[in-house]
């Protein structure tokens, strides 16, 4: 165990809840460091349900087109804690080291002198100390869990997003869209403009109420902006004009949407810097693991036919199954091939909403219990709900299993099929240390 590891697992014991939303104790541990957050550089901050970690990811990649320093802090983590804080250079950036974040973990573990404080809590105001003591062009930071009660809003941004809103976390954010929406609003701030992604009407409603009370402009998608596809290029128009770009490298049409929320928010920043080269650039060369990533050799690749797919997308929502189904749908018209899904999800997670739009699309599941997960769902269970949503499924008792029976499978038909393990992002992070042979301890 890394001095890292020992020092979060200590602080895991701080609170009883993994999850309180509250900003008292955040105010209070910040007090006591000296206020980190007021000494940040330009904080763009990004909120909502699904596409979060990729508008982050086309943003960075866009800044540091032009050479800009940027920080960027995301949650969770999927193999090791440090993916959680990059520390920006110049044109790069690089994650945390242990010595690092071990030190300033202690330092934040000291100074809260044992009171009660959760996880992300903690962790976040060390992140902030991080940040506030190397200087930086950019902070971009993701909202943890909803929004106004996150332990990141303690920001004045230069920018706010807000991606997709759906149905998730109802027991913290409220059982109706509005309500949930509401919650993600919380980030706005007043004069600083808020990027907002395509949306429900109903969504949509409550972020402008939200607005007009906090006295924040909005650039809504559909009305103050657009992105599309056309004639296999990205088109992007505002206020400021039309951008003839080219599609991300990011995969699936949806991340048309949250590449125009960055291309949004960068021209909102009003770096004179930061124009339509590296914008293009940014689109080409942005980088998010586990959301619809094609695996390509490996351990585990090894472990398919000749010529089979591996695909990894960490989505775990009904919103983010009907995306991603929708993606699968495109490959499938452009190079045909029998979909097999091996599925794992957490229990505070809806898999019947998940799984129902792979209907018609995907030829079997197998399922997994989640390694190393107490709140992960027995792959049994899973494979029953499956079961009732009309598919070819059974439960597989590991990862390898999982992907031996697909192999034996494939043998039997002499087919190379197209292989998507999803359901969440702690499989996700599973399957990512496997792939790439690292070890998982702290993770």
């Amino acid at each position: 165990m890394s001095r890292s590891d020992a020092v979060l697992s200590r602080l895991t014991a701080l609170h009883p809840k993994v999850i309180d939303l509250s900003l008292d104790r955040v105010w209070r541990i910040l007090e006591r460091l000296g206020h980190p957050e007021r000494q940040l550089p330009p904080v763009i901050h990004v909120a909502g349900t699904n596409g979060k970690g990729s508008v982050v990811a086309f943003l960075r990649a866009m800044l540091e087109a032009s050479g800009k320093s940027v920080h960027v802090y995301t949650s969770p983590h999927l193999v090791h804690f440090h993916e959680r804080i990059r520390l920006g250079q110049n044109g790069g950036g690089t994650f945390i080291t242990d010595e690092r974040l071990s030190a300033l973990l202690e330092e934040c573990e000291t100074i809260n002198d044992g009171e009660p404080i959760t996880f992300f809590e903690i962790t976040t105001a060390a992140a902030f100390l991080a940040f506030s003591r190397q200087p930086a062009d950019y902070l971009i930071l993701e909202v943890g869990l909803g929004g106004r009660l996150d332990a990141t809003n303690v920001v004045d941004p230069a920018v706010s997003v807000i991606t997709m809103i759906d149905y998730d976390h109802q027991q913290f954010l409220g059982e109706s869209l509005a309500e949930i929406a509401g919650e993600k609003a919380g980030i706005m701030k007043r004069d600083r403009p808020c990027i907002i992604s395509p949306q429900a009407d109903e969504s949509l409603e409550a972020i402008e109420r939200a607005a007009d009370r906090a006295g924040t402009p909005l650039l809504i998608s559909g009305q103050d902006w657009q992105s599309f596809e056309q004639h296999g290029r990205l088109v992007y128009q505002d206020m400021h004009g039309l951008l003839d770009l080219p599609l991300p490298r990011l995969a699936g049409r949806f991340q048309l949407d949250n590449a125009g929320a960055a291309i949004a928010a960068v021209r909102a920043l009003g770096d004179p810097e930061v124009g339509e080269v590296q914008i293009e650039q940014g689109l080409l060369l942005a980088e998010w693991p586990a959301r619809l990533e094609r695996l390509n050799g490996g351990p585990l690749l090894a472990l398919l036919p000749t010529g089979a797919e591996l695909w990894l997308d960490g989505g775990h929502n009904a919103s983010a199954g009907r995306v991603l189904a929708a993606s699968l749908a495109e490959i499938e018209e452009r190079v045909s091939r029998p979909l097999i899904l091996i599925w794992g999800m957490l229990n505070t997670k809806d898999p019947s909403g998940f799984i129902a739009s792979f209907a018609g699309l995907a030829k079997r599941v197998i399922t997994l219990t989640i390694p190393g997960e107490p709140n992960a769902l027995e792959g049994a269970i899973l494979a029953e709900i499956a079961a009732e949503a009309g598919f070819d499924s059974e439960a597989a008792l590991s990862l390898e299993d999982a992907l031996s029976k697909v192999w034996r499978e494939a043998t039997r038909t002499d087919t190379a099929p197209r292989v998507l393990i999803c359901g969440s992002l702690y499989l996700a992070g599973h399957v990512l240390a496997a792939h790439e042979g690292v070890a998982e301890a702290g993770s």
